[in-house]
């Protein structure tokens, strides 16, 4: 087997579109397993740079299946939209297989979002306002509406209408919204569906059959560790889980099938929305990392909260993926510092603690225990080898290594798929 799990092990944003382009681009078979079109990948391909939110990103690999799969929420209208995009530049979109066991994003999912989102005031999470959540509980309550319904116009109008019926019962009487019209919706939906039809499938025998065949199959994540639904910093956290356990399911193979777990690691840490962040730069510096980095949302183009790397997130994150090695990314960024700085551990009431908190209460009162390292003042950006990056580059480099207790296999130095360093083989033979 050759099967990899890429994930993020921080809030996301980590950069993980980059590694899954480059790793795509030697896969057989790449699996988006969870999340909807609140999260983006940009892959940056010589000149060209594409904004993929729904569709896997092995879509620029010409001779890969992409698979999106169960534990996916699918808005018909964005996926469209994304096909015509890429269709538009020249990219064949026949490869993608769409599970039949996803649940749809309706009208009434976006509507509910931004109107709990509205009602939340001063405590909002931060929803992208694309209807994840809600249909994530849809899901949960037994009530959403599948692909497979979808596709058979008769189940698909009786399960819609009487959907549209309860939910603007919700849109109405809770939030004094305005009631949608189910003919308009159904007959959107049913022209979605004669263009979707083409690529359903029963990917968990795609992907399952791809693994027994020793393939190579990349399984991309979507957001990072710390919106996890379970283990990020509730409540500001997605609605599925960007773990690597998460693929198990939402990709429908078993997890003895998953060998390699790369944790995308971002050079320095951002967040986007609410909830504490210990090593949050509310300052120049943080606003030079911003600028440096192009922090500003895919999706969104929310400007992100800027830090200093924190450890204790990538130690949570190495712990409760299993991840074998990361990828450390926009390292270019950092160029420039005279000195940076690694948080290792959190100062709480007078007490070091290593590991991340589940409180917010907790979480809020930590302040960073920093190691300062020099900087570098050199261009990383043509660096082609590890041993090419300066020695100040390397040392921060085996810090990381060296406290989270695996190794950096993969490097970035800049946006371009030929900017990246690797060091050591990520598919096994």
């Amino acid at each position: 087997m050759s099967t990899v799990v890429i994930v993020g092990s921080q809030w996301g944003d980590e950069g993980k579109g980059k590694v899954i382009d480059y790793l795509a681009s030697e896969a057989d078979v790449v699996v988006r397993g969870q999340g909807g079109n609140n999260a983006g990948h940009t892959v940056v391909v010589g000149d060209k740079k594409y904004a993929l939110h729904l569709i896997p990103s092995g879509i620029l690999n010409k001779k890969a299946v992409n698979v999106i799969g169960n534990g996916v929420v699918f808005d018909p209208e964005g996926f469209l939209k994304e096909i015509d995009g890429l269709e538009a530049k020249g990219i064949d979109t026949s490869t993608i297989k769409i599970s039949e066991r996803a649940h749809v994003v309706f009208p009434y999912h976006k509507e509910i979002d931004r109107l709990a989102e509205e009602a939340r005031g001063k405590s909002k999470i931060g929803t992208t306002v694309k209807g994840i959540g809600p249909t994530y509980m849809d899901k949960v309550e037994r009530s959403g509406i599948r692909i497979c319904d979808l596709m058979n116009e008769e189940v698909f109008e009786l399960k819609t209408r009487a959907q549209i019926e309860a939910k603007n019962q919700i849109i109405t009487k809770i939030y004094g919204g305005q009631p949608l019209n189910a003919d308009e919706i159904i007959a959107n939906y049913k022209a979605f569906a004669d263009r979707i039809r083409p690529y359903v499938a029963d990917t968990t025998v795609i992907v399952y059959d791809a693994v027994k065949a020793n393939k190579k199959v990349l399984l991309e994540g979507a957001q990072g560790t710390l919106l996890d639904i379970d283990f990020g910093t509730y409540p500001y956290v997605t609605s599925s889980h960007p773990i690597s356990g998460g693929f198990a399911i939402g990709a429908g193979i078993g997890p003895n099938m998953i060998e390699e777990v790369i944790g995308i690691t971002k050079a320095y840490t951002t967040r986007v929305g609410k909830g504490p962040f210990v090593t949050e730069l509310e300052d120049e510096t943080g606003d030079r990392i911003r600028v440096a980095g192009n922090e500003f949302g895919t999706t969104t183009g929310r400007a992100r909260r800027c830090g200093w790397l924190d450890l204790v997130i990538v130690d949570f994150a190495a712990r409760v993926n299993g991840m074998t090695c990361m990828s450390l990314m926009l390292l270019d960024v950092l160029s420039g510092f005279e000195t940076l700085k690694i948080c290792t551990g959190y100062e709480y009431e007078g007490q070091i603690i290593k590991h991340f908190p589940a409180d917010l209460n907790v979480l809020a009162k930590c302040k960073p225990v920093y190691t300062e390292l020099p900087g570098w003042k050199e261009d990383i950006t043509k660096c082609e080898t590890y041993d090419a990056l300066p020695a100040e580059a390397k040392k921060y480099i085996e810090t990381i290594e060296e406290h989270v207790g695996i190794p950096v296999k993969i490097v970035s130095v800049g946006p371009k798929r030929s900017q990246t360093i690797i060091r050591d083989s990520i598919y096994r033979a």
